[in-house]
């Protein structure tokens, strides 16, 4: 019941369509500009910085309070928390990418699984933050940094979890893996139509007209 409970807070905090809302409220629709994608990397292409960096903070803003709120709820379980962690992360990603009242049709996931790092350990955010600024800054892809910063996710997850950092009980463990497996795959699936551009050489990079 804990794992059906945070799922279902998860989705609905993904709901929070950062990108589409504030694309509405500057009366456009960011669906039908660039990718067609509402997460913050259209945003940051077709509105700019500014734009980029408010739903970034924004998506992962609804992660990181949806992760507070399973601490909360979960403190007498500590042992189980940080599995709680990435149950309601996962719904979090489930929302934001397939939310119901758009057509099932939203982002990617990465702003929000970053909100998902900080609310879980600091060293996998900061390894993967350096990771992700350094890729993007020499090749101008985001879609290669964030594919990267997926796989560095669960990496961190296993590494850490299996050192006993996250107190998390030995019978847990193996879901914590698979969940953390999970929502990498996730990303990086959610990246398949840029992995093809990538490896056909005609992926769009930062700061290019899109293609």
């Amino acid at each position: 019941m804990e794992r059906v409970i945070c799922l279902i807070m998860g989705y609905v905090f993904g709901l929070f369509q950062t990108g589409y809302l504030y694309s509405k409220a500057h009366n456009m629709d960011i669906r039908k500009y660039g990718s067609g994608n509402s997460g913050s990397t259209n945003i940051l292409r077709v509105m700019g910085i500014k734009a980029g960096l408010i739903v970034f903070i924004g998506d992962v803003s609804k992660m990181v309070l949806a992760c507070l709120l399973t601490r909360y709820l979960f403190r007498e379980q500590p042992e189980m928390i940080y599995v709680y962690l990435l149950y309601t992360g996962f719904g979090v990603v489930l929302g934001h990418n397939f939310p119901f009242y758009m057509g099932f049709k939203g982002g990617k996931g990465i702003a929000a699984s970053a909100g998902l790092l900080a609310a879980t350990d600091w060293r996998v955010m900061l390894v993967c933050l350096v990771v992700f600024v350094l890729v993007v800054a020499v090749t101008r892809y985001v879609s290669l940094g964030s594919i990267l910063v997926m796989i560095l996710f669960f990496i961190g997850m296993v590494f850490f979890g299996s050192r006993g950092d996250f107190g998390i009980a030995d019978r847990a463990l193996p879901e914590f893996y698979i969940m953390a497996a999970v929502i990498g795959l996730m990303g990086i699936w959610r990246h398949r139509s840029n992995i093809k551009r990538l490896l056909s050489g005609t992926e769009n990079k930062l700061g290019a007209k899109k293609q």
